[in-house]
């Protein structure tokens, strides 16, 4: 089930998910919700992103977003 992003646990391996110009998908990677904003937690990347919802990262196929 789909959470708010305010819910979002710190320093956890999560889903999330965004609206950019092509709708409503969910990132491939695992992220984290830090102090400062969103990192991608593979590579420790600083993310510029507006998530809109986010859920407990399970591996998941890159076609498999659960959003239809």
């Amino acid at each position: 089930m789909w959470r708010l992003p305010l819910e979002a646990p710190f320093e956890e391996d999560i889903e999330l998910a965004v609206i950019d110009d092509e709708g409503v998908h969910a990132l491939v990677f695992p992220c984290q919700r830090l102090s400062y904003g969103w990192i991608d937690a593979v590579s420790g990347e600083i993310l510029d992103i507006h998530p809109t919802h986010w859920r407990p990262w399970q591996n998941r196929r890159c076609d498999d977003s659960g959003l239809h």
